[in-house]
């Protein structure tokens, strides 16, 4: 049986920090939690990412929370993607029972129920503040990844935006980028060949066709204006406490694709819009994404790699992103190797393939004199996990079997008043919740069309009633030339030649023309 003296040195030495830390925890060995074997989250480290995983029902989203109080009690903003729709009892204070009174017994800790600065975001409809983004600020080659598009079509998107931005036609909602498409493809098709070269009309139809298939996903709303500006993330509250937004996109789990592109905008634009920062004593806004296999599930190759990408680079912006998934497995290799802090709870083993999955789990952590890992994994309590992270120097420490701490917020969702209440509060909802339709490429486009409809129109009116006029000169010129002949000498002669031999030719046939014989009667 491991030594309990041994254990608590090897946490102390392993998760003993410079600059300011957490408790989370406390280390359990055989069994039994250890009070003296503290468990510290170092906030220095908290921008090289982390994963949280475990079967349902196991506390994922009970540690999400606790984490995300930590960090706001810091003055560390953070935003969390919601899609259950049980996240938003931050808002409110928790409240105390025996189970939690016995927990923080063993973790030497005094249970005060808080609640947090909280903000509502939406994607859709729902109550929240709107998020949108513009097609242009999505650019094209982003906008192309998430079509799945190949260079062909990637290309031929970059000339109509160059084309866009050369005619200050800005595209602003997914309407405009469509009709750019359709006019490219129809009236405006000589006019873009003749500036940037051939045109396939086929390309532009799968374009088409991909922007359709977005749309159905729902993608409208998040398109278009006033632009959501990140700097609203990272905000700090009146008393000194990171605000903690929460994006409610329970209506995005059956719409894969739009959750990715949603995402990896935002992470773009975050990595984008912030400086460099290097070494920071805490991060200035962490990320944590619930049900991380949304992301992945339906994400192209290139998708992929854009997304590992800026996984790699954002730390130094000073920003931490944390996946919570159900399998560790849900997350592709590359992004898993960046993730410095892994909270692991209970695997659940019904299978070959459960098995095979727990094992692979196991040899993803550190190896450990304390613990037999793929057993272990399978005996973890609720609200209890096996945690490693990195310290300051970029090494793991040691592996621990810990009880978590458990929120101090409520455990549960708000009611439908409470959160209309929050939202009335909101700074936030009188800046993005006001409808913009600027003038857009769809509206000049439009009005473009329908000037060119009206020349032709007019031009057309023209010839016809030029034809009519010239056909009318015509008979009018015949009437004029014939006047004129029988108003002559000659024209006069003519008619009385005419009329005399008329008359004649009736008489003649009534009988009574002609000279009459004065013949005597033989009688």
């Amino acid at each position: 049986m491991p030594d309990t003296t041994q254990f608590i040195e090897a946490i102390k030495k392993g998760y003993t920090f410079k600059g300011d830390s957490a408790k989370i925890g406390v280390g359990i060995l055989n069994g039994q939690p250890v009070p003296d074997a503290e468990i510290l989250l170092p906030l220095k480290t908290l921008n090289r990412h982390g994963l949280i995983a475990g079967a349902t029902g196991t506390g994922k989203t009970k540690t999400l929370q606790v984490l995300a109080e930590v960090l706001s009690d810091n003055s560390v903003p953070v935003l969390l993607m919601d899609i259950k729709g049980d996240l938003s009892g931050l808002a409110a204070a928790g409240a105390s029972n025996d189970k939690i009174k016995e927990r923080y017994q063993h973790l030497r800790m005094e249970y005060q129920p808080i609640s947090y600065p909280v903000e509502l975001l939406s994607l859709s409809n729902e109550p929240g503040v709107r998020l949108r983004a513009t097609v242009s600020e999505f650019g094209p080659v982003l906008l192309s990844k998430i079509l799945g598009l190949n260079d062909t079509q990637a290309g031929l998107v970059a000339m109509i935006f160059k084309w866009c931005d050369d005619n200050q036609l800005p595209l602003l909602d997914l309407k405009d980028f469509i009709k750019v498409l359709q006019y490219v493809s129809d009236e405006g098709k000589a006019e873009l060949e003749k500036a940037y070269g051939k045109i396939s009309t086929t390309s532009t139809g799968t374009i088409l066709r991909k922007v359709v298939e977005l749309q159905q996903q729902g993608a409208d709303p998040f398109f278009g204006e006033k632009s959501f500006e990140v700097e609203d993330l990272m905000r700090i509250s009146d008393d000194g406490r990171g605000v903690i937004s929460i994006l409610r996109v329970t209506d995005l789990q059956d719409r894969p694709k739009l959750f990715s592109t949603f995402m990896l905008q935002l992470l773009a634009e975050l990595y984008g819009s912030s400086p460099e920062e290097g070494d920071m004593d805490k991060p200035k806004l962490v990320l944590f994404i619930d049900e991380a296999h949304l992301i992945f599930q339906e994400a192209s190759e290139a998708l992929l790699q854009q997304i590992e990408t800026i996984v790699k680079l954002i730390r130094s912006k000073g920003i931490g992103i944390f996946f919570c998934t159900q399998n560790p497995m849900d997350v592709p290799k590359d992004v898993l190797g960046q993730l410095g802090l892994k909270v692991q709870h209970a695997l659940r083993a019904f299978t070959a393939a459960d098995r095979k999955v727990i094992k692979q789990t196991a040899e993803n952590y550190p190896e450990t004199d304390f613990y037999k890992t793929d057993e272990l994994l399978t005996q973890l309590g609720i609200g209890e996990a096996i945690i490693t992270l990195l310290n300051e120097k970029g090494i793991p420490t040691p592996l621990a079997h810990v009880l978590l701490t458990s929120p101090r917020s409520r455990m549960d969702i708000l009611t439908e008043q409470e959160i209309a209440a929050l939202i009335s509060g909101s700074k936030l909802i009188k800046k993005y919740n006001q409808e913009v339709d600027s003038e857009s490429a769809y509206e000049l486009l439009t009005a473009k069309l329908e000037e060119a409809a009206g020349l032709e129109a007019a031009e057309e009116a023209k010839k016809q009633a030029a034809k009519e006029a010239k056909a009318n000169g015509s008979k009018k010129e015949e009437k004029t030339v014939l006047e004129k002949m029988l108003n002559s000498s000659a024209g006069r002669q003519a008619t009385r030649t005419l009329t005399s031999t008329i008359t004649r030719t009736l008489l003649g046939a009534l009988g009574l023309g002609g000279r009459s014989s004065k013949k005597k009667s033989l009688w």
